[in-house]
C-alpha cells in the first residue's frame, strides 16, 4: 500500500485530500498542528478495510519538529511514498500595514515549513530510489493580490523550491510538482468579502469557482503519474 503524508489535513482541502485518497488501499498519515481534536474526528472517519489512517501532530515553523514528525512517519510505515504540503494560512491586510509578526508567521508557514517537510522526505525517498512530493501553491503567486503580500510571496517561493528541488532530486527518481488550485470555498477564504469573492470568480473564464472534489481528485491522479516533474498546475478557468 502506498504511504502518504497530508499536511494541514484538517484544512477544507486537506480534509478533501484524505477523502480523495483514502478510497482506495494506503497508509494515510494525516498532520495536524493544533487542531487534533478535528484530525481526530477525521481518522476516526476514515478507518476502513483499505485505508489505514494515523494521526501526526507537528509545528511545521520547527525544524525538529518536523524531523521528529518525519521519524515517526518512518517508524510507523517504514518509508514514504508522498508527501503532499498543503499546510497554509493567509494573513489579509495590505502589505504597508502588516506586522513584521504577520509577515513572518505567514511565510515561516506556507514556506519554511514545506521547505522542512521536503527536505525531510527527500531524505527517505532518495534512499528508496523513488517518491512523489506535491506542493499546494496558488494564483497569487503569478500575479499576486492586493491585501496577501506574505500568501503571494511565500506561494511564488514555494513555486521556485518545486522546480529546484525537481531539477536536484529527479537523479534519485524523485519527483515534485506544484499546484495552484484557484479559488476554492474553504475556511481560508471565508475572510474574503463579497466583493473580493465576487471578483476571484468572474475571473474564471467558465464563471465559477474551482470544486474541492475535482481539485483533491486531480492531485490523487498526478500522484499516481510517474513521469512528470518539475511542474506547475493551474486548476480553474483563469488565463495567466
Amino acid at each position: 500500500m502506498k504511504r502518504v503524508l497530508i499536511t494541514g489535513a484538517s484544512g477544507g482541502l486537506g480534509q478533501a485530500l484524505c477523502q480523495a485518497f483514502s478510497k482506495e488501499p494506503i497508509r494515510l498519515g494525516l498532520h495536524v498542528f493544533k487542531q487534533k481534536r478535528e484530525g481526530a474526528h477525521l481518522v476516526q472517519n476514515l478507518q476502513s478495510e483499505h485505508c489505514e489512517p494515523h494521526l501526526f501532530q507537528a509545528d511545521l515553523r520547527n525544524p525538529a519538529d518536523t524531523q521528529t514528525l518525519f521519524r515517526q512517519f518512518f517508524e510507523t510505515w517504514g518509508g514514504i511514498d508522498i508527501l503532499i504540503n498543503n499546510a497554509g494560512i493567509s494573513r489579509n491586510r495590505l502589505f504597508q500595514k502588516e506586522s513584521p509578526e504577520a509577515w513572518d508567521e505567514v511565510i515561516r508557514i506556507d514556506l519554511s515549513g514545506a521547505f522542512y517537510c521536503t527536505r525531510e522526505a527527500a531524505r527517505i525517498m532518495e534512499k528508496q530510489g523513488k517518491g512523489h512530493i506535491i506542493n499546494i501553491a496558488s494564483g497569487a503567486a503569478d500575479k499576486g493580490r492586493a491585501g496577501q503580500a506574505a500568501y503571494a510571496a511565500a506561494k511564488r517561493g514555494l513555486i521556485g523550491l518545486s522546480q529546484t528541488a525537481a531539477k536536484e532530486l529527479g537523479q534519485n527518481g524523485i519527483q515534485v510538482n506544484a499546484v495552484c488550485p484557484g479559488y476554492l470555498p474553504t475556511p481560508m477564504t471565508a475572510g474574503l468579502s463579497p466583493a473580493q469573492s465576487k471578483k476571484l470568480i468572474t475571473e474564471n473564464v467558465l464563471g465559477r469557482p474551482s470544486s474541492l472534489e475535482e481539485v483533491s481528485g486531480f492531485i490523487n491522479m498526478l500522484s499516481k503519474m510517474e513521469h512528470v516533474s518539475g511542474q506547475v498546475f493551474h486548476l480553474d478557468s483563469r488565463i495567466v
